[in-house]
This record gives structure tokens, sequence and C-alpha cells, in this order.
């Protein structure tokens, strides 16, 4: 089967109704389905970090962009999303909301407070940002980024940074900027072309930050206003004022953690806020308000660490090793205050203890232990992508990436100085059509996955009676949703002496890189209460095998980084196999999640190299990646 005839096949799959949790269509069911991408992680000017740092764009101009329209980025640059996004979430955080730049335009009010006096001094900036970001070096960029960086994050008096600072925000204040949050998602969101969620950050320093998305229009989400880390920084409170705003409004709402690579091994901890054990309670409020994760974007992928998977050959991409400027010191910071780039590297070869709850597959192993201790899994999420862009641009593309802050926006100063940034990353969502109602069950159900940026198309069931034949009908997802469940769906009642058999596909992005191998990625734990997990390559490009010791031949690279080209004589555009797991037990719990691989490809900073004609460049700057994607999982469950 041709590339073209397998993604018309793919546009005319079959699917049933949704249930809450998974589901199997009736075989004589037939409804269309499609991937749809998008963000819910973009920041605009109303995020105080975002406004002092130089956004000037607000939320209408995110969703212009993420329709493809032509706009003006905040360094004065034109640009368009070359593919526009089919939904978004603008989700500006909630601490402050609209503050800063209500100070910027000359609120007499907020003026008037000691800490209105600060951010109006922190946003008188010497150094242009236009000029820093062409300056003949990168020291003006530095000096930029790091001057609006104490600004955001360091001690001011009583509050620690502007953007938690107290501004006598009264109740009137905050519900003004909530309505026009909540506006201009209305005002762009056209049902089964491109769809708004009205959301917001909740940003916490412990126990990591959440994204809320709202199912509902204005007639229910105008009834509340966002809870912030002011409110509490306990994510249990968190869940209960989304329960409450179910019970209240009739309404639906769930929150996405991310960057739990950045939690300080907190954000899948197996304790509570308080340090208390976890409990049955916390378990089952945790996995029904956070259904999903991020696990790759701007700062980084969060799927694992070498030191929590050190025989995973691809576990090292993209981890991210510090902030906004490469003279900002990382969370290693030492108690002397050395922002020395040579200190930070000698602590980055010091031993450090595991990062097990900081990542999403040893939470995901973490998960089955404390189902069996508790009954629930807490950690039982899908997988998503998004930027957690702050410049109100939500781009993934390697070569059309803007940036995380303005700072990083294109410039021949920013690959020295914003290297360790990754152009990641998109949420994939199988829905039945392009609407609020259809994504938000699909995301509730887990029926989606995470992309570094590339538009791959990616299938994954689970079932106990696929036949290898399976994989190559171009009914595909008929017989998958026949014969098993999705991604983010459950096995369970083993037949006796069966194993589990998953039926895969995937396929290039159109306008992309070809693919080097699909891995199904299995976690369990045994019978003696010890977790594991394994990689299996189920699908190898260019009719590779594995030798004797499960290894594979790299697949080679294409790249030509100095003209930061590449081409697709390598690799295959589909991969399709009908996979069935070897080790089985029908008494181990486990659960299985496919990781999609492209070819080598040149990275964001090759392209910027070529443009910006940069020379003399660290050789510690990688030129080159390996996209991805991660599906959702689907879990096994013994029964007794």
């Amino acid at each position: 089967m041709n590339q073209v005839t397998l993604l018309l096949a793919l546009t005319a799959m079959s699917l049933s109704a949704f249930a809450q949790d998974s589901y199997s269509p009736h075989v004589d069911r037939s409804h269309t389905t499609h991937v749809y991408w998008g963000d819910t992680h973009v920041h605009t000017a109303l995020s105080s970090d975002a406004f002092i740092f130089g956004t000037r764009l607000l939320p209408d101009d995110a969703y212009r962009f993420a329709k493809g329209e032509k706009i003006r980025a905040t360094s004065g640059q034109e640009v368009r999303l070359r593919r526009p996004l089919d939904f978004l979430m603008v989700s500006d955080h909630a601490e402050n909301l609209g503050v800063i730049a209500r100070i910027h335009a000359g609120d007499k009010t907020l003026l008037e407070t000691d800490a209105g006096k600060r951010s109006a001094e922190a946003l008188k900036h010497p150094v242009s940002l236009v000029e820093a970001l062409n300056a003949d070096t990168d020291d003006l960029l530095n000096a930029f980024n790091a001057a609006t960086l104490r600004a955001v994050k360091a001690d001011q008096g009583p509050a620690k940074g502007l953007g938690h600072a107290d501004y006598g925000i009264d109740a009137r204040f905050y519900r003004s900027v909530w309505k026009e949050v909540v506006a201009s998602a209305e005002r762009h969101n056209d049902p089964g072309r491109f769809t708004t969620f009205s959301g917001y950050e909740w940003t916490v320093a412990s126990g990591g930050h959440r994204n809320v998305i709202f199912a509902d229009g204005p007639e229910r989400t105008s009834q509340i206003v966002p809870y912030s880390a002011f409110d509490s920084s306990d994510p249990e409170d968190l869940w209960a004022y989304l329960q409450d705003y179910g019970e209240r409004t009739g309404g639906q709402a769930f929150a996405i953690p991310h960057n739990g690579n950045l939690s300080g091994n907190s954000m899948f901890a197996l304790t509570t806020l308080q340090g208390e054990p976890l409990t049955e309670t916390y378990a089952r409020t945790r996995s029904r308000f956070e259904p999903l994760y991020e696990v790759t974007q701007i700062k980084g992928h969060g799927e694992t660490h070498p030191l929590l998977s050190p025989n995973d050959e691809f576990a090292d991409s993209e981890i991210f090793r510090w902030g906004i400027t490469k003279s900002q010191p990382d969370s290693k910071k030492q108690a002397n205050g050395s922002t020395d780039t040579q200190e930070q590297t000698k602590r980055s070869e010091e031993p450090r203890p595991s990062p097990i709850n900081s990542y999403a597959r040893s939470a995901l192993k973490l998960g089955l232990g404390q189902e069996a201790d508790l009954g629930v899994n807490p950690f039982k999420f899908g997988m998503i992508g998004s930027t957690d862009s702050h410049t109100a641009l939500a781009t993934a593309d390697q070569d059309n990436f803007w940036g995380k802050m303005p700072g990083n926006e294109p410039g021949r100063n920013r690959v020295a100085t914003g290297w360790n940034y990754s152009a990641s990353g998109y949420a994939a969502v199988w829905a039945a059509e392009n609407t609020r109602e259809a994504l938000f069950a699909a995301m509730q159900r887990k029926e989606v996955y995470a992309s570094s940026g590339p538009r791959m198309t990616v299938r994954f069931f689970g079932g106990w009676d696929y036949a290898d034949a399976d994989a190559a009908r171009p009914d595909l997802a008929r017989v998958g949703y026949a014969k098993g469940v999705p991604m983010g769906g459950d096995l369970t009642a083993a037949p006796k002496g069966e194993a589990p058999s998953f039926l895969i596909r995937a396929v290039r992005d159109p306008d992309g890189a070809n693919l080097d191998r699909v891995q199904v990625i299995k976690g369990w734990r045994d019978e003696d209460g010890e977790l594991h997990e394994r990689i299996y390559n189920v699908a190898l490009s260019d009719d590779r095998t594995e030798n004797t010791k499960g290894e594979v031949e790299a697949v080679g690279s294409t790249v030509d980084v100095r003209d930061a080209s590449y081409t697709n004589s390598i690799g295959d555009p589909e991969l399709a196999v009908v996979w069935t797991d070897p080790d089985f037990n029908r008494a181990e719990p486990a659960f299985y999640y496919l990781r999609v691989l492209e070819i080598p490809t040149p990275r964001w900073t090759a392209y910027d190299a070529k443009f910006f004609r940069s020379k003399d460049l660290p050789d510690e700057i990688p030129m080159v990646t390996q996209e991805r994607a991660y599906t959702s999982p689907i879990w096994y469950t013994p029964t007794n």
C-alpha cells in the first residue's frame, strides 16, 4: 500500500459513540474518525512572566496565529504557522492574571501599590529586544534575559517575584480579566473547523504545575474565576475546586500536569503535599481530575531519563538542563550562588539521586504499585505534548520555531543563549469531529498521543485475537475497535493461555521525515511486588532486524548540518505490525505504550545557524535530533 492510499484509508476509518473510559464500537457502526492537532499550553501578555520578558501579543493573536493567519511577533518580525492547528487553549498563569499588562497600561490603582511600582520599574529596560537578538555578540541578549528573569523570579521584599506579588486585587478586577479570556476563546471557536478551550495555568513551586481545561462555553465558565496558587498550593484543593465547578455549573473540567522533569522529584511523589501516604480517595480523585500528562514541551521531554532507564539508548533525548539564558544557573545551583558554566558542568557530572518521581515512565510503573496497595492507580494518565510557549505563538516545527520567550525569538544570538530549549510539542487527539465536546471526550478517555512536533499518524489497539494480516488492512481502525481497545483503554480477563496482541500502525508526517522504528514500552509489576520495564523494537525500517542480543543497527543519518537539510533516502514512510507480548504473565498488571521515532533530522539550532550564518558555535550545541511520538498507554489488569 502506498502512502497516499494509506492516508486516504486512515481518514475513512470507523468509530462508534464513546464511553467514559474505554470502548469498542460495534462492528457495523460506521463513524468517521480523524486525528486533530493542537496545543493546550500557550501563554500571552496576560501572563506576568511573559509580559515582563517582552510579550505584547494577546489571546486573540494566539488564536489567529494558530488558525494560520499572519501576525507580527514581539520582536517585530512577521510570522505565520505553515500548517494551521485544529484546536488551541490559551493557558495564561492564574496568578495575577493580566495584572502586569494593566500596570504597563497605567492602571492607577495598581500603580499605587509597592508591587505595582516595582513592576513598572522592572518594565523599563535599557536594552531593546531587537537590539539584543541581533547584536554582534550574545552579551546583550544574556543581559536582557537575566535582568527580566530577576524581575520575575527574584525576591521582592515580602513577595517572591512580581508574578506572585500582592497587588491588592479585588474580585471584580480578576473577574473582568477572566471574562476577556473567555470572550476571546468564544470569538475564535468555530465548531468543525477550529476549536478553542477556555483555560489557565495553576502555577505552584511544589508538586508541579497544571493547566486547567474547561469543556464548556461562557454560560458555565463565566460563573467562576480561575483558582490560583494564591488560593492554595495543594493540588488536592485544585481538584476540590474542579469538583465544585462541576457540581455548581453542571460543566466539566480537568487539569493537565506538566514539567515533572523540573518538579524537584515531586510531581509523582508517593506522599501528599503534607507528607502523608497516598490514600484510595487521593488516588481516585487524582485519576479522575488528571487523566492526561504533558510529556513533552519546550522545556524538554519528560518520558524518561538515563538515570531511570540506563538500557534505553533513546532516554537522553532533549533533557532540559538550564533555563531562559545560558548564564542562568540550573536547578542544581549551589549555596554559593555560582552561575559559572564550568561549575554547572562539573555539578552535572556528579552523582545525583534518581528522579523517579519526575518522569512519566517511572510514574506509570509506580502507579501499578500504588494500585496494588490502594486498589486505585493514581498515575493512570494518557500522554500529550504542547509547547508552553510564552510568546503567544504555538510553534513546534524545527524549521519554524519561535522560542520560549521573546528573547528566544529568531535572531543571530539565540542559538548561543537558548539552545537548550526544544522545539516541542503538540497534542494529537482521535475524535469524531473537531468540536469541544468531541475533543474533550477523547481527552478524558485518553485516546490521545504526544508528538515532539511532526504530525505523524499513529494507531495503537490492544486485544486478544488480532491476526498478522490485520496490520495490512485498509480498514485497520474498524478491526482495531471491533477486536479490542484503543490507546488509553484497558484490557482485562486474559483468556487462559493467551497473551495480548497489539495492532499498530504509524505513518510519517506527509511533510516530514521517514520513520526509523516503532517501539513498545512495557512496564509491569511482578508477583513479588517489583516494578520492571522493557523496550521492544516491534517494527524497524529498511528491513533491519535485531541481533541475538536484541540490538539493532542504527538507521543512519542523511543530515547535512551546514546546509540544515536531510533526505528521505533511509527509513520507511509507514510501519505497521501486529505484535504479541512474548513475556506475558496473566497474573502481573502491566501497561504498554508506543514510542515512534523518525530518522535523524536537523534541529532548530542547525536551521538558525544556517540562516544567520553563525560561526564558532560551541560543540556542546546539538544540531541533530530524532523527533518522536508517545502514545497513551493500554493497561492490563488481572482479574481474580
